[in-house]
């Protein structure tokens, strides 16, 4: 875990490679006597076990255009990077505890790491997966509102809709309640026509298409489900939440998706 790095492995060896560990890289020259006090405190660190991260060493009169690019001006400088940017950094000699403890900081606990799992499954839309990642999190971590907002989305992409809205109604505050408020319309529409056994020959035909959507959410076919939601607005503008469930519809999937962007464009368009 202890590498000599230069101009021309910089790269693969530090930035790169900080995308799937934390590297501390120390700044140092031989003649340089804190640089000597410093570097055995890194490299027992860089043995412990515990902290898994790499130690890259540069000799800065060997590679002065690594220290002009990261304006090291006083050594021993440790510069730490994390997804190929500098995260933290400190210069001089600092007490092994402090040292410990900044790098510490940097590296992804056990629920960091199963957090950006879970987040990876629901953004590639595994959402059964996602949702067992997330009950797992949840046994341990009941009262985190991001894991009931993730939850809730995973749920509502299956059409579980009651259940979801038990997890969004339970979130009170944070940046999650904005989101947890934009799905809200999809849970209630989805738990709504889940509990109501009404049969469709006695619906009106234009509520039957309304309802339809809900059943091909819960295929997950969201495409046509919002192609069914377009069309009845198109018949009428106002029709019970279906402009409200496109909208969050949108939020669940995100501002960038490809079926968000598309199917924004027809609600303006029927709306307006």
């Amino acid at each position: 875990m202890i590498i000599d790095v230069n101009e021309e492995t910089f790269i693969e060896d530090v930035l790169e490679q900080s995308e799937e560990l934390p590297v501390i890289v120390d700044f140092w020259a031989p003649w340089c006597s804190p640089c000597r006090m410093l570097s055995p405190i890194l490299e027992k660190l860089a043995a412990d076990p515990n902290l898994n991260f790499v130690l890259a060493k540069v000799n800065v009169d060997n590679n002065p255009n690594l220290s002009m690019q990261y304006r090291v001006q006083s050594i021993p400088a440790v510069l730490a990077f994390v997804d190929g940017d500098v995260a933290d950094e400190f210069i001089g000699v600092q007490p092994e505890p402090k040292i410990r403890q900044f790098i510490e900081k940097l590296i992804p606990s056990e629920l960091d790491e199963a957090l950006d799992d879970a987040e990876s499954l629901l953004a590639t839309r595994h959402w059964v997966k996602a949702e067992q990642a997330y009950r797992e999190i949840m046994e341990e971590y009941p009262n985190r509102a991001d894991v009931s907002l993730n939850l809730a989305k995973a749920l509502l992409a299956q059409g579980e809709g009651c259940e979801a809205r038990d997890y969004l109604k339970g979130i009170k505050d944070g940046k999650e309640l904005v989101d947890a408020e934009k799905l809200l319309p999809l849970a209630n529409y989805l738990c709504l026509i889940a509990e109501d056994l009404t049969e469709e020959e006695a619906l009106p035909p234009l509520e039957v298409q309304y309802r339809q959507s809900a059943r091909l959410i819960s295929r997950g076919n969201l495409e046509a489900a919002m192609d069914g939601l377009i069309d009845v607005l198109r018949q009428n503008k106002r029709y019970g939440q279906a402009r409200q469930v496109l909208v969050a519809l949108f939020a669940l999937l995100g501002d960038n998706d490809d079926l968000t962007q598309t199917y924004r464009v027809e609600l303006a368009s029927v709306l307006f």
